[in-house]
């Protein structure tokens, strides 16, 4: 599969409706609403869009194995986001792309996320923040997995640093970017 190098993040209608009119196929919803979750559905297939979304962050459902299962039912996402095990595998067993969000705050963090990952064995993992391509590196050399980059990346050099460190895509909010990668 080849993936797009900037993954448009949003976390609001009028971001996502923004999406809607990019070239890009693949977004990512960072935040929502339960209620949200038609009209997004609804939307993307008419543009023909395929939406990651980030379960930790979809208000009105717990981030757990059942949560991932009716969303994988009724929403057909591209992908699932999650820092939670149980989605992860959920998400696997759905025949959805599972990305296991990391972030790289300490030693001792980092060696807990690296036995999580061989536990669920993602599909990717979002590394964060995205603007350290030396751990990029890493983490991607110690897991063997295919790694996104996010957080804290404002400059297209950063996003040529984190991609050139081994990320297949990066995912951003900052639109500025999403405009320069088109």
């Amino acid at each position: 599969m080849q993936m797009q190098k900037i993954l448009p993040a949003f976390s609001t209608i009028k971001q996502f409706e923004k999406f809607l009119q990019s070239n890009y196929e693949i977004g990512v919803f960072l935040e929502t609403h339960i209620s949200q979750l038609i009209n997004i559905h609804k939307l993307a297939k008419q543009y023909n869009k395929k939406i990651i979304y980030h379960v930790d962050l979809i208000h009105g459902l717990k981030n757990d194995d059942y949560a991932t299962e009716y969303i994988c039912q009724e929403f057909e996402p591209y992908g699932l986001i999650s820092t939670k095990s149980s989605v992860i595998i959920k998400a696997k067993q759905k025949g959805v792309i599972a990305i296991q969000r990391m972030f790289l705050i300490d030693s001792h963090a980092l060696e807990r996320s690296y036995r999580l990952v061989e536990k669920t064995k993602p599909d990717y993992i979002e590394v964060l923040p995205g603007a350290m391509p030396w751990m990029i590196k890493e983490v991607k050399e110690r897991t063997n997995i295919k790694i996104f980059a996010g957080g804290l990346i404002r400059s297209t050099r950063e996003v040529e640093d984190a991609l050139s460190a081994g990320a297949e895509a990066i995912t951003t909010s900052k639109r500025e970017l999403w405009e320069y990668f088109r």
